[in-house]
């Protein structure tokens, strides 16, 4: 008989986790882990890495109710199982083709790695990396060529040094076309340390040839999220900036700083620029959420739902107050080597109106913020649609009870599960599953990018004309006039670590018995 205790690192508020964890956990399970009758398999390890995606699917995976083979009465025994997984060539295999859900359709988002030590670097913003955050898309309407776009550059990063800037074109990598056919082995998954990038001429307006070649050399980089912080005086009001492009606890504490420096320079409008935030941890999120507007403390910020026996084992043990997360007033500093970090107090500018940038690359934290925000204030979004995901997922490892810190960490194998566990809505039970409509919509053009942080760049010159009254309609620019390219779906890297919301914090210890 296993014993499976299962810690979700998923509370967003200190108030909750420690409400929570003063509860005893009883010892009589709802909900079990399934129990399949036989032997794990020991000796074959890529049995045993693909015994393990079923077993942790099969108890934590959102869509395991619409999935036949995850069900908990699919095989008889372990050799039933066994059988069907030596079917499968690879892990990857399995994970995507034999157990997602309408992959890459209903989930586009949970995807496995083969080394768990990158992904924890990834989400800690700590990655081999030469400083490009780059976008990828046609040349040409319907045709194979593609091209990768700078959005911005980390600063000192060796593409920061190389002279490398926002805006910049580039179809060449090491001197090859960068196509539909090989841009995800040429830009995700080189092993070059060393790239030669090949930038096109843009001086008349459109992609031109090949005019410049800049080498760049990776190197490993632990990215600051809070890329600008600043201030603008425009019609007698303080108005505060802020363009964060990853929702990392390790900086939430910067974060809290940054309010606290907007605060003192007595800010009373704030335009938070999550262009091209793809997501991060759902503390940081409510803790953000608290930082705008302090005044929502105990109000409901978002509603989880897991599949039907997580969900019901999380009510019956704890009620549905479990499932839900509310705004509060301090950061909570958890992680797994400090559990016992004290909360610190929360800055906050209290405010009943914000003005959010959000384009087409704004995923899941960043849409949750928006989402959670709208019932309880004002929010002016601008940009594009934004990405639609509304679920959050959670990196599960081959122990005793899928995380790192239980027993048994299989040592043989470095793989894990990045499966999407659960969606959420906010306390009007909305969610948009097709993406954040913006209230004044404006495409990025790469052909006018303008300046990060400049009031002249399209975006924020938008949000700083609606705070002063200067904003008209007829300054937008619709897609035909910006030259717009057509965007290739950066998913198909089948390693979307940009679009994560990484489940934090602590909810209620779940105990399962088999």
């Amino acid at each position: 008989m296993k014993i499976y205790k299962f810690l979700i690192l998923l509370s967003i508020t200190a108030s909750f986790a420690v409400s929570c964890s003063d509860k005893d956990v009883d010892d009589e399970i709802t909900e079990t882990v399934t129990e399949v009758p036989g032997e794990e398999p020991t000796d074959d390890l890529s049995l045993e890495i693909k015994d393990f995606e079923w077993k942790a699917l099969n108890t934590w995976y959102l869509f395991k109710d619409e999935k036949t083979v995850l069900a908990d009465d699919y095989f008889a025994n372990q050799t039933a199982l066994n059988e069907y997984l030596k079917g499968w060539d690879s892990p990857e295999e399995l994970f995507y083709d034999g157990l997602l859900f309408d992959y890459p359709n209903t989930d586009r988002f949970s995807w496995i790695v083969d080394d768990y030590e990158e992904l924890e670097n990834s989400f800690a913003g700590i990655s081999e990396t030469d400083g490009i955050n780059f976008g990828v898309s046609r040349a040409c309407t319907g045709c194979n060529e593609l091209v990768g776009f700078v959005r911005y550059v980390v600063e000192n990063s060796p593409a920061d040094q190389a002279g490398i800037e926002r805006g910049m074109i580039f179809s060449e990598i090491d001197g090859q076309q960068i196509t539909v056919g090989n841009y995800v082995d040429l830009l995700y998954y080189n092993p070059n340390l060393t790239i030669v990038y090949g930038f096109n001429d843009l001086s008349e307006g459109n992609i031109g040839s090949i005019n410049k070649e800049i080498e760049v050399t990776k190197i490993t980089i632990e990215e600051n999220p809070l890329h600008i912080v600043t201030t603008f005086d425009r019609g007698g009001k303080k108005i505060g900036y802020i363009m964060y492009n990853y929702f990392n606890h390790e900086f939430d504490a910067e974060l809290n700083d940054a309010f606290g420096y907007l605060k003192a320079e007595g800010a009373s409008e704030l335009i938070l620029d999550l262009r091209y935030n793809p997501g991060g941890r759902g503390t940081t999120t409510a803790d953000l959420g608290s930082m705008i507007n302090l005044n929502l403390k105990g109000e409901i910020f978002i509603k989880r739902k897991f599949n039907e026996g997580i969900s019901q084992a999380y009510q019956d043990q704890f009620g549905t107050e479990s499932l839900i997360i509310r705004f509060d007033d301090q950061i909570y500093e958890y992680d797994t080597e400090h559990p016992n970090h004290s909360p610190a107090p929360i800055n906050s500018l209290n405010l009943e109106k914000v003005y959010i940038i959000g384009t087409d690359r704004s995923y899941s934290a960043s849409e949750l913020l928006i989402n959670g925000l709208n019932p309880h204030m004002e929010v002016i979004h601008i940009g594009s649609t934004t990405g639609g995901k509304f679920q959050g997922s959670m990196t599960l490892y081959d122990s005793d009870n899928f995380f790192k810190s239980g027993d048994n960490l299989n040592p043989d194998h470095k793989y894990a599960l990045q499966p999407l566990v659960t969606s959420s809505t906010n306390a009007n039970n909305e969610a948009y599953p097709d993406g954040l409509i913006p209230d004044v919509e404006q495409i990025e053009s790469v052909f006018n990018y303008g300046t990060l942080g400049d009031e002249n760049e399209p975006l924020l010159n938008i949000a700083l004309g609606l705070i002063d009254g200067t904003f008209e309609r007829s300054q937008l620019k619709n897609k035909n006039e910006i030259n717009f390219m057509e965007t290739i779906s950066e998913t198909g890297a089948k390693s979307p670590a940009y679009q994560v919301l990484n489940l934090d914090g602590m909810l209620p210890e779940l105990n399962f018995k088999n």
